[in-house]
């Protein structure tokens, strides 16, 4: 499945923020991204809205994501989550959320069984950056919220594994032995809760949402252009070296003319795309201050750290350093 890093921030949020009588213009600014992130139509990436995620945690505190969870208004949950709330019991609604979570946002819910109990994590395979801790908080507490709701009982999890530091007000929340500082986010759930039916099952609305959602899909899908899946593919490829074009088009299961020859068609070229996939990523690894900048240049699949710096100062007119300097501060930690 070929992901597309464009994000519609909800109307929902928005008012969440609101309610927490946090400003939007006081959060935009604070997370370095323009006014018209606001907007209906605007769509940001992944690090973009990691940036407004962590403002959203220096200006409302630690446990900002679950406040805003709560200060959410279900009504206003797009057709993509809502679906999950009319599921026929708990695993059904969970594998909604998992098949209809990159409607919202390039995010994958990852959901497997070991032994007597079910495993859930999330991924932001778009994002070079673990998410903010409060956004995972934030997801780890809808998919508990949606149980509660559903079963209509007062549902807690097996066990929360979080990086965060200890929170009083999500150990309330969860109710469940939680292990904080943990190696990665994950939410444990007994294997026999995902029987538990949903109160709330209505089969009419599910298959009507359903067919919508599925189909929405598919015209998403069928719409990414062919340079797009190039790009999705060559950010993948950068993490284990630079990657070729003999490669790529091994991936897409066509010959290098083939490749070649259908991104002309689109008025583009694997090195431009190369270029500007590199670009991207190095702007995006710049703001992270625990990478070297030599470790940047070789993570980009450059030969030597003078190539880098080269390089991007034809993309940016600064040099590395001096990027990082100016834009570090408006990103988030």
């Amino acid at each position: 499945m070929t992901l597309s890093d464009r994000i519609k921030i909800p109307a929902a949020f928005w008012l969440g923020v609101d309610r927490l009588n946090i400003g939007r213009s006081t959060l935009i600014h604070e997370a370095g991204l323009p006014m018209s992130v606001v907007k209906d139509d605007i769509r940001i990436t992944s690090a973009q809205f990691f940036a407004l995620w962590h403002a959203l945690e220096t200006l409302g505190g630690p446990d900002i994501g679950l406040l805003l969870l709560e200060a959410l208004d279900s009504s206003m949950l797009p057709p993509s989550i809502l679906v999950a709330y009319y599921a026929r019991n708990l695993g059904d609604a969970l594998q909604r959320v998992a098949r209809f979570k990159e409607l919202c946002a390039p995010e994958k819910l990852d959901i497997t069984n070991d032994g007597d109990y079910c495993v859930i994590t999330t991924e932001w395979p778009l994002a070079n950056k673990p998410a903010p801790a409060a956004l995972t908080d934030a997801t780890m507490a809808s998919l508990v919220g949606m149980a509660r709701q559903g079963t209509e009982q007062n549902f807690t999890p097996l066990r929360l594994d979080l990086r965060r530091e200890k929170s009083d007000a999500l150990a309330d929340y969860f109710g469940c032995p939680i292990q904080w500082k943990a190696p990665q986010d994950r939410l444990l759930l007994r294997l026999d809760d995902l029987d538990l039916r949903f109160a709330t099952y209505n089969r009419e609305l599910v298959v009507m949402l359903d067919t919508a959602l599925g189909n929405e899909i598919e015209q998403r899908q069928a719409t990414v252009s062919f340079s797009g899946q190039v790009r999705w593919l060559l950010r993948h490829a950068l993490t284990a070296g630079r990657p070729e074009l003999r490669s790529i088009a091994r991936e897409l299961a066509i010959s290098e003319r083939s490749l070649q020859r259908r991104l002309n068609e689109e008025g583009q070229s694997f090195q431009s795309l190369l270029s500007d996939t590199r670009h991207q990523l190095a702007c995006e690894y710049l703001t992270n201050p625990t990478f070297e900048i030599i470790e940047i240049a070789y993570m980009l699949g450059f030969e030597d750290q003078g190539s880098f710096y080269r390089a991007f100062q034809k993309w940016e007119t600064l040099t590395p350093s001096e990027w990082r300097k100016a834009h570090i501060s408006q990103e988030g930690p």
